[in-house]
């Protein structure tokens, strides 16, 4: 199969509050190189209005109540199949995002078929009025030199292409986040599998620079959900390690205090709330990740 011969979808999850925005991030996606995207626009608990762009095939899903990003995203995947099975490959695009290149999908489709191994490719987020890009959004530690792509151990939600493959391999991403770390449950995951992460500084979404504090929940689900993700993928010995170093940075960054009550009450969430199914990764796969600059106590 050639790279054109890779069918690409997209899935664009909203809330319904920036029309403007989705309507520019779906004209962006309708004028990629090679072969159309069809696209599911996933209506978070919000209804959508009437999305014609020429040239682009356009389905919606309306959710009647907010079910949080993992899962939204989940309901996006399943509407081109089971594991998204009838494409190859989505893009996930924030709806405030844009492609202002022309040839990020075939890009993607070219890394795909090179390299088989190759299973999720992450974009680099760049301001669209000052091309920067912030330190947060280069998903590796040495992060100082966002132009430079690698090898990496995690995504970003919304700027990211995935081989259907993956979600078939290792499920799709986790419902009970709701919001913050899904990307790296998924990641560790596929990392397992076998699969291989990139992180791409030619293939660009453009995204307004944000704090990722904007949202009420943000201390709480950080917390909450950094337990989860130790509890359900990391050997034994490493949980109260991992977990403990990102007390320690936590602490360092000297949050407000309303904010670390909302952390702490989080992190005690985090241990007395399900948090789905435990598999825990494999030791050679901990090694992967130590080899790649970023071992799962950091």
């Amino acid at each position: 199969m050639n790279a054109r011969g890779l069918k690409v979808g997209a899935v664009v999850l909203t809330m319904g509050n920036r029309p403007a925005e989705l309507r520019a991030l779906l004209e962006s996606v309708a004028k990629q190189d090679g072969d159309p995207i069809e696209v599911v626009i996933v209506g978070n608990g919000a209804p959508l209005p009437e999305l014609h762009v020429p040239g682009l095939a356009v389905r919606t899903v309306e959710l009647p109540e907010n079910v949080g990003i993992p899962a939204g995203r989940n309901v996006g995947i399943e509407a081109f199949g089971p594991a998204g099975r009838d494409v190859d490959v989505l893009l996930f695009l924030d709806d405030d995002g844009l492609l202002p290149n022309q040839d990020t999908a075939e890009l993607c489709r070219r890394a795909f078929e090179a390299d088989p191994k190759l299973g999720i490719i992450s974009f680099r987020i760049a301001d669209p009025d000052t091309g920067v890009t912030q330190r947060r959004h280069v998903p590796r530690l040495r992060a100082s030199d966002p132009l430079r792509s690698s090898r990496v151990t995690t995504f970003l939600g919304g700027a990211n292409a995935a081989r259907t493959r993956v979600f078939a391999d290792a499920g799709g991403l986790p419902d009970e986040f709701f919001y913050a770390h899904e990307e790296t449950d998924l990641a560790w995951r596929a990392l397992d599998a076998g699969w291989m992460i990139d992180y791409r500084a030619d293939m660009v979404l453009h995204h307004p620079t944000t704090a990722p504090s904007r949202h009420a929940v943000y201390h709480r689900m950080v917390a909450r959900n950094r337990v989860w993700l130790a509890r359900r993928n990391l050997p034994a010995l490493l949980i109260p390690v991992y977990l403990g170093v990102w007390m320690l940075l936590t602490l360092a960054r000297k949050p407000s205090l309303p904010a670390l009550r909302a952390w702490f009450g989080g992190f005690k969430e985090g241990w007395t709330t399900p948090c789905g199914p435990r598999r825990p990764m494999k030791w050679r796969t901990v090694w992967r990740l130590t080899r790649l600059g970023r071992p799962p106590v950091i």
